[in-house]
């Protein structure tokens, strides 16, 4: 039985009704940019093949009902469909409900309810951007199911602020745009100041990219998120008193390096300084994989761990030994951290022929020091959220 069969029979059992639309919201990867995208610089995610499916009944009167196969023992979150407000009893309920509330107030008002069943294959809590698939999973529902006919850069914006002013994390735009966005074979090179995009091909010459999840799970509105957010802040508002920038994303490193001084508080330039030359390294690297140069292309992601471990202080045990394990096994380009860090996943490409060793190396070599194992999942690079049925 395929995901959306067992889909439809939960729905049939929850629901009583046998008639649905079904779509699909993936999930994303950030090949490498971390913490940049707030700081007004350059990020390189791509969607991948894991993700959020729904499937969705219009209803004739205004009742929302939500049920997640993956959080069965929930129940049933039942609401009205207007004037949603955010409320801790809905758990993971309030994610679509804001997008619901944002469509709302920029004028996109839902006319009638919904009953959806939901299911995902992210690993939760693994930083591969479950929230933001399921946001703008919910606006494309909206979109569709009441012919809004908004553009795709406009749904993503109503997914983030979703986010930010529903839920409260203050996240940047990286995830719901990879994730509204996502092309097969693709990642988005993409300018988080501007919004300007453009697509780079993939091609990784006989290697996969490999997804390994620490297993320790990361909530990013309970970890530092947004202190670090607030410490780039602060360093901003210290260099603009000597140079007219807007974000940290505006400076290269030696411009960077010469008034990095103005930042009374060590802490707050070192965090600064990541989001500067990952930005810089950001660029680098979507250079080296469009010459086909995948050594410099490894090499940077690895520079953009270090950068995160020492300077941002966002990886943590887990996530080192998942990464400094990589680093040492055979047929492999290049690993990091991805995702906002605390907990969560490494992304590595590996030799397609290495992956198996790889796995077993570093699953064995992590359990013995951490003392549970982690997961692995070699994703696809896909397209972006849809309705596919």
């Amino acid at each position: 039985m395929d995901i959306l069969q067992k889909m439809q029979a939960a729905f049939e059992k929850q629901f009583s009704k046998e008639k649905t639309e079904a779509f699909f919201s993936p999930g994303r990867v950030n090949l490498i940019g971390e913490h940049t995208d707030y700081n007004g610089g350059n990020v390189f995610p791509c969607a991948i093949s894991l993700g959020t499916y729904a499937l969705v009944a219009k209803r004739a009167d205004k009742k929302l009902r939500l049920y997640s196969m993956n959080l069965a023992d929930r129940g049933i979150i039942e609401t009205g469909i207007e004037g949603l407000v955010y409320d801790e009893r809905y758990d993971w309920g309030n994610y679509p409900m804001g997008v619901i509330r944002m469509f709302e107030d920029a004028g996109h008002k839902a006319d009638h309810g919904f009953d959806i069943v939901f299911y995902g294959n992210l690993p939760n809590g693994a930083g591969l951007s479950s929230s933001a698939s399921l946001e703008v999973l919910m606006a494309v529902i909206l979109d569709d199911s009441f012919g809004f006919g908004l553009d795709r850069v406009e749904i993503i914006k109503l997914s983030q602020a979703a986010e930010n002013k529903f839920v409260g994390v203050n996240c940047g735009i990286m995830d719901q745009f990879a994730v509204g966005l996502g092309k097969e074979n693709h990642a988005i090179l993409l300018d988080c100041n501007t919004l300007v995009y453009r697509y780079s091909k993939i091609e990784l010459d006989g290697c996969s990219i490999v997804i390994s999840n620490t297993n320790k799970r990361h909530s990013l509105g309970a970890s530092k998120y947004n202190e670090r957010r607030s410490e780039c802040e602060s360093a901003l508002r210290a260099l603009q008193k000597v140079k007219a920038i807007k974000s940290l994303g505006e400076l290269k490193n030696e411009e960077f390096d010469a008034i990095a001084d103005v930042i009374a508080s060590p802490t707050e330039r070192k965090r600064a300084r990541h989001a500067v030359y990952e930005n810089q390294r950001t660029l680098q690297a979507v250079a080296a994989l469009e010459r086909k140069d995948l050594t410099e292309f490894g090499r940077l992601m690895k520079a953009s761990h270090v950068s995160l471990r020492d300077d941002y202080e966002v990886t943590g045990e887990e996530l080192d030994t998942l990464a400094m394990l990589a680093w040492k096994q055979k047929g492999v380009i290049g690993s990091r951290m991805t995702g906002a860090g605390f907990g969560g996943c490494t992304v590595s490409i590996v030799k397609n022929d290495c992956i198996d060793a790889f796995e077993k190396n570093i699953g064995a070599a992590y359990t013995k020091k951490i003392g549970y194992a982690p997961s692995f999942y070699a994703a696809d690079i896909a397209a972006g959220a849809r309705k596919i049925r």
